[in-house]
């Protein structure tokens, strides 16, 4: 390793980068320099890769500009899931191995499906009110309860998050109808699970949830046309990624009665002003991106982004590579 090993964080959500600085410390030794940029426009960070042999980034955009400003970077790694935040076809071109953590969330992101899902089947915020009000004498809430026993939740992705939302439904009594082009046609499904054509998923579901990556084929896959197709009792829940939904598409479902509901932990843009309409709407519940926290998911997510770029560094294969493409060229022969 050269004497001096630089990697660069873009951005994170979290109090300090102490435990990425200690893993990347015992992997790469003393010389290590972390950089933490001050801002994520892209000419800042273009200007800090130039010198750097790794990028560790959250949510910052790595552009092209700043992949191909990088002339040192050997390895690029990502602090999640999904990886659109990275030009990594320009990564691949430049032999820039890029890496990704697939499974770290999965409780976390399920677990608040749930919550978006009983918070509106139960009208919690509605009855907070209520109750904070001193209205103790049985107010209607403008969601009529319904029992969860027998309803239906379509799944639209059925990756790891999606398959855990359904063993988190099926506890409920919850029906279960996934829909994934990916998925095979003689798949096994667990007990409860159903496979369906979108249209009809959309058709039978109480509560739809969307677990897709982001990508051309998704980017506005919940639109105008599927909020017809679904119940006007029906709610919507995004705790994947922002764009997957036509935000306008959304508004104005909401507002002509096309389907009942919507909570959203992610948005089509990640700083939302204020007056969006969306947030003076009662049927609609918001999270600021937090699906995926927890201590625990934070900590293992900090530690294993770490551990991917020392791997790579050291010419390890890393545990979860996104762009195995790059492999015959890359700047760092992987074994």
């Amino acid at each position: 390793m050269p004497a001096t090993t630089r990697i660069l964080i873009t951005d994170f959500v979290w109090p300090s980068t102490a435990p990425e600085r200690e893993v990347l410390v015992a992997g790469l030794g003393d010389g290590v320099e972390v950089v933490e940029a001050p801002d994520g426009s892209e000419a800042t960070l273009a200007a800090l890769a130039a010198d750097c042999d790794g990028i560790m980034t959250c949510f910052a955009q790595v552009t092209p500009a700043v992949v191909r400003a990088a002339e040192k970077c050997r390895v690029i790694s990502r602090y999640g899931v999904g990886v659109d935040n990275i030009a990594v076809d320009v990564a691949t071109e430049l032999g820039i191995p890029v890496t990704y953590v697939p499974d770290y969330c999965v409780d976390e992101v399920s677990d608040h499906v749930m919550a978006l899902l009983l918070t509106w089947n139960r009208q919690i915020g509605f009855y907070d009110g209520v109750a904070k009000a001193g209205r103790w004498e049985g107010t209607p809430s403008p969601h009529p309860l319904t029992r969860l026993r027998s309803q239906a939740i379509g799944i639209v992705g059925f990756g790891r998050i999606g398959r855990a939302v359904a063993d988190k439904a099926r506890a409920f009594g919850l029906a279960v109808v996934v829909h994934d082009p990916y998925l095979p046609a003689d798949a096994a499904l667990p007990d409860g699970v159903s496979a369906a054509t979108m249209d009809d998923l959309l058709a039978v579901s109480d509560y739809v949830t969307v677990h897709t990556p982001l990508n051309d084929e998704t980017r506005g896959l919940m639109g105008a046309a599927e909020f017809e197709r679904m119940k006007s009792s029906a709610y919507i829940i995004n705790c994947a990624r922002g764009p997957i939904i036509d935000e306008p598409a959304l508004i104005d479902a909401l507002r002509d009665g096309q389907i009942a509901g919507a909570g959203l932990d992610v948005m089509e843009s990640s700083a939302p002003p204020a007056d969006h309409p969306l947030f003076a709407m009662d049927n609609v519940i918001v999270t600021p991106h937090v699906a995926f926290l927890s201590q625990q998911s934070v900590l293992e997510l900090e530690v294993r982004t770490a551990q991917a770029t020392v791997d790579v560094l050291q010419g390890r294969m890393p545990e979860f590579l996104v762009n195995p493409a790059v492999l015959p060229h890359s700047r760092v022969a992987l074994r």
